[in-house]
């Protein structure tokens, strides 16, 4: 199982970042071991002084695929959930300093918590789905998959031309804007149209 996670996909977030908006998708990875799944803590790294929260939904590769048409990319998910990309800011500030791969800030160990998956026939469209991110109890981040700059489906295609798709990948869509900072004690509650599917304490 691998996490493919897309950057830059909301255009405040991109704003916010002092970044461009970007003409394709940006894609990265996280390792199996960045995976938290729902309930499990997050511990704070020592290696970080600065976690910042960044927001996704999350989509689950149901079969294998590569080269996949985009209009055949929706036959490809048929799970959903909400997720966070967690973000080591300091240390992807020092590797963009230096020009330097981002990995030790994105990939690290705990980095990809999601919550509980469901099925895709509970929404009518995966581009008009609004979620969101409280933090003790307060909503710090929140988003519509109608402002995506590149649709799930125009997703799969573009990443299944470089990368095979394999039956249980998941897919980070993208954040909006938004992101902030995490500390110690935090508790961490996700949201898709108000369900909440995701719980999450940092310690």
């Amino acid at each position: 199982m691998k996490i493919i996670c897309i950057g830059r996909n909301y255009s405040e977030h991109a704003r916010e970042m002092k970044a461009e908006t970007p003409a394709e998708p940006v894609f990265f990875m996280k390792p199996e071991t960045a995976q938290i799944k729902n309930g499990a803590p997050f511990f704070y790294p020592a290696f970080a002084k600065e976690i910042h929260y960044e927001t996704e939904i999350v989509l689950r590769i149901c079969k294998n695929g590569k080269n996949i048409e985009r209009r055949f990319a929706n036959t490809y998910y048929n799970e959903i959930t909400v997720g966070i990309d967690f973000t080591a800011r300091d240390l992807q500030a020092q590797c963009k300093a230096k020009g330097l791969p981002w990995e030790m800030a994105k990939a690290f160990d705990g980095s990809a918590p999601i919550g509980e998956m469901v099925g895709m026939e509970k929404y009518k469209n995966i581009q008009e789905i609004s979620f969101r991110l409280d933090i003790n109890g307060k909503t710090v981040q929140q988003g519509n998959t109608k402002d995506m700059i590149f649709t799930c489906d125009a997703i799969i295609e573009y990443v299944s031309k470089f990368v095979t798709l394999k039956m249980g990948d998941l897919i980070f869509t993208g954040t909006p804007a938004g992101v902030g900072p995490v500390k110690i004690g935090d508790k961490l509650e996700g949201f898709i149209e108000g369900e909440k599917l995701f719980e999450c304490s940092v310690k």
